[in-house]
């Protein structure tokens, strides 16, 4: 099988990790070749993410690499395992290979963490808001483009209704909640649907509000998807040129206390959708 030309974030991470414990146990790619029956440059793209691996394979390096965490191998394992296709696989060639990655991220985190300042989470937006967003890109996007990333937006729920759902802990700041995006009638409708949500048992929801002050990441909008294994974790951060994704051990220990710090100023669940409650009672 050719390699792969465009593997995914979930792809690439696998490799990347299985490179980590490589080098960590001072093993070259020829012995690595070597364990697997496999030619030497075969090791490369499977440590970029172009080549797939299987689950026993990833057993056999690790063993051989002398990895001790069987958590992280097992985690491994079962990411090597998983070669079905998800449901935003039917969005490949219509929108950005980014967009695919963050839904295959959220689906399969085990936790969500999500800050927000500005922006309503894409992950619990209506479709009149998510179209209002997306008609404001620039450069301004064709009707047909906008249709696709609406619904794909749409799509992005299908996360929280599958039997593992992952939990939802959401901190949005209160510029946020004030955005008029498509004008009164459709933000009403957006937070009306956020509290609905809120409602959930696996879904956490605290506002910051303006009269909080000063906290850490008030510029930033993070998505932090916990895996199981914290080494496994990745952060996602929006921008104008597309998302990031980002899992050194040493920003993921940074956006983890970000978020605790955020956390320890909102307001707890109750208050804070009592807070939304009033914002959408004046719209």
């Amino acid at each position: 099988m050719p390699p792969r030309s465009t593997p995914t974030e979930r792809q690439r991470r696998l490799g990347a990790e299985l490179r980590k414990m490589r080098i960590a146990a001072g093993m070259t790619t020829e012995f690595a070749a070597g364990l697997l029956g496999v030619p030497r440059t075969n090791v490369p793209n499977m440590e970029s993410g172009r080549s797939g691996i299987s689950a026993d394979r990833v057993r056999t390096l690790a063993s051989n690499y002398g990895s001790a965490d069987n958590a992280l191998v097992d985690a491994l394992a079962t990411m090597a395992a998983d070669r079905g296709k998800g449901w935003w696989e039917v969005y490949r060639g219509q929108l950005p290979a980014s967009f695919l990655d963050i839904a295959e991220m959220e689906w399969h985190a085990r936790r969500l963490r999500i800050a927000l300042t500005v922006h309503l989470p894409g992950l619990l937006h209506t479709e009149e808001h998510a179209r209002a967003v997306f008609e404001h890109v620039i450069p301004r996007l064709p009707k047909a483009d906008v249709d696709v990333r609406v619904a794909h937006r749409l799509d992005r729920r299908q996360v929280l209704d599958k039997p593992d759902a992952p939990e939802l802990d959401l901190i949005l700041y209160e510029a946020a909640l004030r955005m008029e995006f498509g004008g009164p009638a459709v933000a009403k409708q957006q937070l009306e649907y956020i509290l609905d949500v809120s409602e959930r048992d696996d879904v956490t929801v605290r506002v910051i509000p303006f009269k909080a002050g000063g906290f850490p990441g008030a510029g930033q909008s993070v998505i932090y998807a916990e895996n199981g294994v914290p080494r496994l974790d990745t952060v996602e951060l929006d921008s104008t040129h597309g998302p990031e994704f980002i899992d050194s051990e040493m920003q993921l220990h940074k956006y983890r206390a970000q978020l605790n710090a955020m956390q320890a100023v909102a307001l707890a669940p109750t208050e804070s959708r009592d807070f939304i409650r009033a914002i959408a009672a004046d719209l």
